[in-house]
């Protein structure tokens, strides 16, 4: 969508945010909606700190810098009021708006908060739920008193080590995302805390425990809806991010989630 504005108006704004200043202007002003996948808006499960960052990163990040090459002092921008230095400046914003306007003095260029951009490098990993696993498998039933393995399977975009970059105006910023644990929903009101991926299992390991992500039910899932525990996998992403070339860091944390089930019988003994 194109939008002309072209009567004289003092601009409404922080002189931070791209400010036409108390002058008057002229301004082109264009919006892509994008698609919606384009967008990846805060999942249910988010963790509080997670929908921090991405309420910051809903602010739009502007840019403001003088048109080149200007355009002719009759194009109508200053409305037969230029004067002596006066430029055409563009300010251009992450949310898809670009407005164009004359200003006799430099306006500051819009303040870019790290935090944001950091939020804008996390989005482009598209980090997804874990991609977990049981043994026994869906479908298969275990026993009470058997080992139950869990693990998910490791990739950047379920575990990580995930790195991207953002660049907003003259700040670019580094980011590396990975899974610092998953806590797991074991359906029959205990959980277990995984601080990696768990241990696949292999058909050579029989009946001993997981040696790093396990659990043992002690009752059956024969109460359970559909006769199966819902187990729920939810992974901690942990960022760090910086300022490339050095400067302001920090970190953030996301969380996803994934849902399985688990069928456990009991072993019938004949007398």
């Amino acid at each position: 969508m194109l939008v002309l504005s072209g009567a004289p108006a003092a601009y409404a704004g922080s002189g931070q945010a791209g400010n036409c200043v108390a002058s008057r202007y002229f301004c082109v002003t264009a919006k892509d909606p994008g698609k919606p996948t384009d967008r990846h808006p805060a999942p249910a499960h988010a963790s509080p700190g997670q929908g921090k960052a991405r309420a910051k990163a809903a602010k739009p990040v502007c840019t403001v810098e003088p048109m080149d090459p200007q355009p002719p002092k009759d194009s109508g921008f200053a409305n037969g009021t230029w004067s002596p230095g006066a430029k055409v400046y563009m300010r251009a914003c992450g949310d898809g708006s670009t407005v164009f306007f004359w200003s006799a003095t430099p306006p500051k260029a819009a303040a870019v908060d790290p935090a944001v951009v950091a939020q804008q490098a996390v989005d482009k990993m598209l980090l997804a739920d874990p991609k977990i696993e049981l043994r026994p498998k869906p479908g298969k039933t275990g026993l009470v008193g058997l080992p139950v393995w869990m693990w998910t399977v490791v990739s950047p975009s379920t575990f990580g080590p995930n790195t991207a970059t953002a660049t907003a105006g003259a700040v670019s910023v580094t980011a590396t995302a990975k899974v610092s644990k998953i806590v797991w929903a074991m359906g029959d009101g205990t959980s277990e805390t995984c601080n990696g991926p768990g241990t696949p299992y292999r058909a050579s390991f029989g009946k001993a425990p997981s040696p790093t992500c396990g659990h043992t039910y002690t009752r059956t899932s024969g109460s359970q809806p559909g006769k199966k525990y819902t187990v729920t996998a939810t992974s901690t992403w942990s960022i760090n991010w910086s300022v490339v070339g050095g400067g302001e860091s920090g970190q953030l944390t996301e969380t996803r989630q994934s849902r399985t089930t688990a069928s456990i019988g009991e072993l019938q003994v004949l007398g």
